[in-house]
This record gives C-alpha cells, sequence and structure tokens, in this order.
C-alpha cells in the first residue's frame, strides 16, 4: 500500500508536544518557569482538523499549564501530560474510543515516542528527529519541530478527504454563480 493510500485511512491524529508542536528549546526563567513556542499554522491545522471531525490527541511527557490551555483553545480535548508510558496510554486510548490503530497518525521526534509509534499505522516525524524515529517513520516532513510539521501531515490528510480547502472553493463558486446571474 503507498503512502497516499496510507493516508486516506487516518482519522486520529497523535502528537507529542516537545519537538513536535515545538522546536525542542526550553526558556527557563529565573523562578523555573518553562516557556515554550508553537506555531500558528501548526495550531490552525489542528483547530480545522478538530472542526472537520477528526481526533486530535496530545500524549507528552511534559507538563505545562500554557501548553494545555493552548491546545484546548484549539478545540483539542485529548490531553494527556506528563505521561510516562505512551504506548500504554494510547492502547488504552485507542481502546476506549473503539480506534483501529491503523487509522492513527503518530507524530513523534525522540526516543520516548518509539514504542507508541510501532503501535499505529502512520509513525511520522519532523525532519528533525532522532536518528532511531526517523528510521522507525513512515512519512518524514520536511519542516522541523514546531516549523510546520504538523501543519503538514494535518493538511495533507485533510486534503486527501477533500476537507482542507472545499469550504472556501464552495463559497468560491456561489460568488461566481451569483455573478452569472446577475449578468
Amino acid at each position: 500500500m503507498n503512502f497516499l493510500s496510507k493516508l486516506k485511512d487516518i482519522n486520529t491524529f497523535v502528537f507529542d508536544v516537545d519537538g513536535v508542536l515545538t522546536d525542542s528549546k526550553l526558556l527557563i526563567l529565573e523562578n523555573g518557569a518553562l516557556l515554550r513556542q508553537m506555531n500558528t499554522r501548526d495550531g490552525y491545522a489542528m483547530r480545522k482538523a478538530v472542526d472537520e471531525g477528526y481526533r486530535v490527541v496530545i500524549i507528552t511527557g511534559g507538563k505545562s499549564e500554557g501548553v494545555i490551555k493552548r491546545l484546548q483553545g484549539l478545540g483539542v480535548e485529548h490531553i494527556f501530560s506528563g505521561v510516562k508510558d505512551k504506548r500504554s496510554l494510547l492502547e488504552s486510548y485507542l481502546k476506549e474510543q473503539e480506534v483501529s490503530p491503523d487509522t492513527v497518525l503518530y507524530m513523534g521526534d525522540d526516543m520516548p515516542d518509539y514504542h507508541v509509534m510501532r503501535l499505529v499505522g502512520m509513525p511520522a516525524c519532523p525532519h528533525d528527529a532522532c536518528h532511531e524515529i526517523v528510521e522507525l517513520s513512515r512519512y518524514i516532513s520536511p519542516y522541523k519541530g514546531g516549523e510546520g510539521c504538523v501543519r503538514d501531515v494535518i493538511e495533507k490528510v485533510l486534503r486527501l478527504h477533500h476537507n482542507w480547502l472545499d469550504d472556501i472553493q464552495q463559497e468560491d463558486e456561489n460568488k461566481m454563480k451569483i455573478q452569472e446571474d446577475l449578468q
């Protein structure tokens, strides 16, 4: 089965945070707070996926109220932080939600993602993931973590399902029809 055919089966996106939604860098404040930076285009794509009925799940070993608030603001309901065993958590989630692992795209970047990525139908990674994750991935985004890799995979899946631009295309067609009717 080729890559695009496999993407057509995807209905659930699972993402790590550090190194996928961020560039892996942490800004450490004097009070010990850790700051991360996220890409707004990745955010738009996650919001679009949620709005189109796809499951978007976050599984991260980190703990950040700021990250959780940002993701909740995008409509992401399934956010698991401080996770030590990502594979067990995802197995439980998929069973509870009655989701086949074959329909899941998981994007990770480092060794804590390795075993969970072996569980899913479409393991994917950013361009700058560690060697072992790159070797395991069926798709390697040309974008680095925090620089659009999440949008890259979501946009590909939504385009295949005609869920990326269809609303805009329909609006443009309606405008053209109105203009034709007025002439």
